[in-house]
């Protein structure tokens, strides 16, 4: 995909080489993204119980901030960057002025975070409470190596899909989750994810027009993220994990919705195309 040379915001917090916090996992953050809970052994009812921001806060960590130096901060700031000239088109196409994360946190192993402690383990992840998305770059490794998911399109989904949880939280769409439940086939927390993977469509669809060229995704590029949304998926997890599918405890979606609501968006360029909560059939 192309992103050297797309602009920069420096709307990164980087805390790189602090090392770990001391205390133990607290759970925070509504939907860890990516990776499903039960492949860590992490109780998916947590899912949305600190939308509002009950998890238990502890003391946030200082950072650097500004626009890293290296590549693979550089990339995200970039994506970071793209994602909020295209969410500013769309939201001032509606009359609304859009408000970017407080930042895009980079550390490594944990930090600390309002919804609580957060841990590489957890996946990237968005946390309500301070409004900003955590990622350890370690995670890359994971995706690929553990996932199949290859390539910096696959990347940069994650990424869009963390913003888009950042824009369901502006827009009311997580208190909307919270209400209709954190676990199932159906529930709130399933179509939250699902439309962020097709929030993250529509990024990839606008990226070019808005970035003036900048940042674009070619046809490859969205079966790369296509891929990575497959490979996430509940079921495609249980399986590896336990040897068989329960929907029931379905926190993200299956493999397969993943990748529709993802193409829908990439396909229309249109978040109205992404409610999710209204429709029908996921």
């Amino acid at each position: 995909m192309r992103w050297r040379g797309g602009r920069r915001s420096g709307n990164i917090s980087d805390r790189r080489g602090m090392g770990p916090v001391a205390g133990g996992l607290g759970v925070g953050g509504v939907v860890l993204a990516l990776i499903g809970y039960f492949v860590f052994g992490i109780d998916p009812t947590t899912t949305l119980s600190v939308v509002n921001g009950t998890g238990a806060p502890a003391a946030e960590s200082s950072g650097v901030r500004g626009a890293p130096d290296d590549e693979a901060g550089q990339f995200v700031d970039v994506i970071e960057t793209s994602t909020a000239e295209v969410w500013t088109e769309v939201f001032a196409q509606a009359g609304r002025t859009y408000e970017p994360p407080a930042a895009v946190v980079l550390y490594e192993q944990s930090t600390n975070t309002r919804c609580g402690t957060g841990q590489a383990a957890m996946g990237p992840f968005y946390c309500p409470a301070d409004r900003m998305v955590y990622l350890d770059l370690s995670f890359w490794d994971d995706l690929e190596n553990r996932f199949g998911a290859e390539g910096e399109a696959a990347r940069a989904y994650v990424i869009a899909h963390e913003i888009a949880h950042h824009v369901q939280n502006l827009t009311g769409q997580m208190d909307k989750a919270q209400r209709l439940g954190s676990q199932g086939a159906e529930s709130g927390a399933v179509r939250l994810e699902l439309q962020a993977d097709c929030y993250a469509g529509v990024w990839a669809a606008r990226a070019e027009a808005a970035s003036g060229g900048a940042v674009a995704l070619g046809p490859d590029d969205i079966a790369q993220g296509l891929a990575a949304a497959s490979a996430i998926g509940d079921d495609t997890l249980q399986k590896q994990s336990q040897g068989r599918v329960v929907p029931d405890a379905f926190t993200h979606g299956s493999s397969a919705q993943r990748m529709a609501w993802f193409r829908t968006g990439a396909q229309t360029g249109d978040p109205k195309a992404c409610d999710t909560f209204s429709a029908a059939r996921l």
